[in-house]
């Protein structure tokens, strides 16, 4: 023990206060469990702080100063202002409500909170080390322990972040100003909502990607439409190159270079530069070969479905557990283990996870594609339901995009839902729930659904799917 080291004991550590550690955290000292959780930056992990919460605050001041100044056919002109450093303070308020209610919450259920960073000495003990000269560190020992460190976006060879004006998400989120040429890397989910994002709020942006389409993992039709509306608001996209370096320009930003398989090299002029090519386990600070856990060559702890470890009294949840690397699956997963732990028979069930992408328009996605269903060995049925045929979809002036349900055919059974188009992040709710209740697609058309509602659209496409729907043609 080292100068200044203090040891202390609890039932059930949590390491990492995300959307997985803080929710096993409380679930655990719910069910009576002393229960310690440790969190060297901040309640609430990336998600809240620095990701998820942040991100949908700024998508939705640049929507509504788009909105307002892009209204003339529906009589409404306007030229607004937009006042970056103050919408982030906004942003910024939002999120300290809720790290702050973070905080509440994990106190109030009798949650032990320890600041520091946490490494594992052997199997049953961490020792923390508390940030600050002087503040020494402690050992903690447990009888069970739940590992959710989350994740970091991944750096490329020449572009670090430490490097101004190379950002990550986080920093871009943070800016309080809106740069006059935007160079984003890679069109997956987060590049394409911050592409968006900043060209609403007057952004030149470029996107760089080395596949061939945005979004991928995504089906074709569904990215096709997120691409067009991009492309509309003046994102200017290059497929099949990579970025390779960059330097300092003659006007006083960047010039960018990229490069094709075939080593074809163009370059592209930039004030700021996003890098958004993916996140990676953070599981490299945590000495887990001392806990006698292994990683795969990718970091991430491999676990079985109550989320246990190859060491059966440790747990990982969230992002270091690999995909879907999702905070509403980091939240469940964060239940299963302290549950598991408290003795109770839970467990982890992945068909009805949804995901949901905040571009313009939005994506939600539940279950399987058409092909996932046939490679599954069920014979889908699909009904489609377009918004463009949808009086509240009209009446918002966002029709594009469309409802997509798939189910087997021999039992009507729903399997699954891809929908793009506005509030798509909601409406997915109601698909995972028929697929979490065993549904069928009559049950969904049965249902009566407000009018005039976005919802409709999902009755349509399920009586779609049966062959009777009645506001669009049947397939």
């Amino acid at each position: 023990m080292v100068v200044g080291d203090i040891a202390t004991g609890t039932d059930v550590l949590v390491v990492g206060a995300g959307p997985g550690g803080y929710v096993a955290a409380i679930r655990a000292a719910q069910k009576g469990l002393d229960t310690t959780l440790v969190e060297k930056d901040a309640y609430g992990g990336t998600c809240l702080n620095y990701g998820c919460i942040p991100s949908k605050a700024l998508i939705t001041g640049a929507n509504l100063a788009h909105e307002a100044g892009h209204a003339e056919e529906m009589g409404i002109h306007a030229d607004p202002a937009v006042d970056l450093s103050a919408m982030v303070d906004w942003k910024d308020g939002v999120v300290d409500q809720l790290t702050g209610g973070v905080e509440k919450l994990c106190k109030a259920n009798g949650v032990n909170l320890v600041e520091g960073e946490a490494r594992f000495a052997d199997e049953h003990k961490v020792r923390v080390a508390h940030g600050g000269e002087g503040q020494g560190s402690e050992s903690i020992e447990f009888e069970h322990c739940i590992v959710s460190t989350g994740s970091r976006p991944i750096q490329i060879p020449g572009f670090e972040f430490a490097d101004d004006p190379i950002h990550d998400s986080r920093e871009l989120l943070a800016m309080d100003s809106v740069p006059d040429r935007l160079l984003v890397v890679g069109a997956g989910y987060i590049g394409m909502e911050l592409s968006t994002t900043y060209a609403k709020l007057g952004s030149d942006v470029t996107v760089v990607e080395m596949l061939d389409d945005v979004l991928p993992g995504y089906e074709d039709d569904v990215a096709r439409i997120v691409r067009k509306r991009a492309e509309e608001l003046g994102i200017d996209f290059h497929f099949g190159e990579g970025a390779s370096e960059w330097q300092n320009g003659p006007d006083g930003g960047v010039v960018v270079t990229t490069e094709t398989e075939d080593g074809e090299e163009s370059t592209y002029p930039a004030d700021e530069v996003l890098v958004a090519v993916g996140r990676q386990p953070v599981t490299d600070t945590l000495d887990l070969d001392a806990a006698g856990i292994e990683t795969t060559e990718q970091g991430f702890i491999d676990t079985d479905d109550r989320a246990r470890t190859e060491q059966d009294h440790i747990f990982a949840v969230g992002d270091v557990a690999g995909e879907p690397m999702l905070a509403h699956t980091a939240s469940k997963e964060g239940i299963v283990a302290a549950e598991v732990i408290a003795g109770e028979p839970a467990a982890l069930d992945y068909q009805a996870i949804p995901a949901a992408v905040f571009t313009d328009p939005e994506i939600g996605t539940v279950g399987m594609t058409e092909s996932e269903a046939e490679e599954a060995g069920f014979e889908p049925t699909v009904g489609q339901m377009p918004f463009r045929a949808s009086g509240r979809a009209l009446t918002t002036n966002h029709a594009e995009g469309f409802v997509r349900i798939v189910a087997d055919e021999p039992s009507g059974f729903v399997l699954g839902a891809q929908i793009v188009g506005p509030e798509a992040s909601e409406l997915i709710a109601e698909i995972a729930l028929a697929i979490e209740m065993g549904a069928t697609l009559e049950d969904v058309a049965s249902t009566i659904h407000t009018h005039p509602t976005l919802a409709e659209a999902v009755m349509e496409a399920a009586e779609n799917a049966m062959g009777q729907a009645i506001h669009t043609l049947n397939r």
